[in-house]
């Protein structure tokens, strides 16, 4: 395996950001955690590596990676190609990208985006973003019903792309009380082995 060589810049309070230190904690590789603020991501050497100035923004030697499912293929495939997180099988892989395109489109737009306006007290109206993610989560509920992860039986980058924002969606004004599926899987992704809450992430920054 390639020896790493990994700097991570993020936001300590972004699921985007955590659901890749999730992947880092579990695969354990040693990696340098960099917290990054408006102006700092504003600057033309960020800029250089992450032209919108978004986070988080991996950076593994001479290989930059930037939006967070790409980050998490780009380690499982450099780092763990054999392991179960991202499948080689053509319907598993598919089932995983099927979760990955969720998490940038359904999940982004609903629970990420109502926790946004909420925790930041934005001007814009929460409800829309609020509906979205009941309708999503009724989906994931249901979809969970009989399977214990989202891709299959074992978890996959699909789970890690889609856990920090559902599981923190009270944040937002969202309730799980109806979604006992759901929240059995929330349970069992926060039980896997290496497993690091968001607050976890103050750790590394302070480490």
């Amino acid at each position: 395996m390639p020896t790493p060589d990994i700097t991570l810049f993020g936001i300590k309070v972004s699921g985007h950001v955590h659901r890749v230190v999730l992947l880092l904690e579990i695969l354990e590789l040693p990696y340098k955690y960099i917290e990054t603020t408006s102006q700092s991501r504003a600057t033309p050497d960020f800029l250089a590596l992450s032209p919108f100035g978004q986070v988080p923004v991996l950076h593994d030697g001479d290989t930059v990676v930037i939006d967070s499912n790409a980050i998490l293929v780009y380690l499982v495939r450099r780092y763990a190609p054999e392991s179960q997180w991202l499948p080689h099988d053509a319907v598993g892989a598919a089932k995983v990208q099927r979760w990955l395109s969720i998490a940038a489109g359904e999940l982004r737009y609903g629970p990420a985006l109502a926790r946004v306006i909420t925790r930041f007290k934005n001007a814009e109206d929460p409800e829309p973003a609020r509906e979205l993610s009941t309708k999503l989560f009724v989906i994931m509920d249901q979809h969970l019903a009989d399977q214990m992860f989202l891709a299959g039986e074992r978890p996959t980058i699909a789970d890690l792309a889609c856990w920090s924002y559902t599981a923190h969606a009270p944040e937002g004004g969202v309730t799980l009380d109806k979604f006992p599926h759901l929240r059995a899987w929330i349970k069992r992704v926060a039980a896997l082995p290496k497993f690091l809450p968001m607050s976890g992430i103050e750790t590394k920054i302070a480490g």
